[in-house]
């Protein structure tokens, strides 16, 4: 890749493998939640070798350096050398989020109530028959 060329921020942090989709990556830019050199940041701006991101994510929080630029999507081991992680050690092992199905009060699937099936196999096995 030249260095003339230009990448956008949305399409690197994509690359990078920060986020999951560029869609996401172009959202969270929108969101305020990625900030280049201390300034919140538009998707469509270039990226320049040197420069430090801090990025909010659902997961966990980013700070990082440029060290290559990068525009198409690599595997992560590759991914890692266009980068300098320095996210201080405490928010790299922060808490990471519980499952929404917690907050609903839904079941997840596969647990809690015997399905239709499982009741009969245990009303069967104990010798239960219906007495209707």
């Amino acid at each position: 890749m030249s260095t003339t060329e230009k990448i956008r921020v949305d399409k690197y942090l994509w690359a990078i493998r920060v986020f999951k989709t560029r869609s996401q990556a172009s959202e969270a830019c929108d969101g305020g939640k990625v900030k280049m050199n201390g300034n919140n940041v538009k998707a469509a701006k270039p990226v320049s070798l040197g420069d430090n991101f801090e990025i909010r994510t659902e997961g966990r929080k980013w700070i990082i350096q440029v060290t290559g630029l990068l525009s198409n999507r690599v595997a992560y081991s590759e991914a890692i050398k266009y980068y300098a992680d320095n996210t201080p050690e405490e928010d790299k092992s922060a808490p990471k989020a519980i499952a929404a199905v917690f907050h609903t009060g839904k079941r997840q699937s596969k647990i809690g109530r015997p399905t239709k099936k499982d009741r009969r196999n245990i009303e069967g096995f104990l010798g239960e028959a219906d007495e209707d």
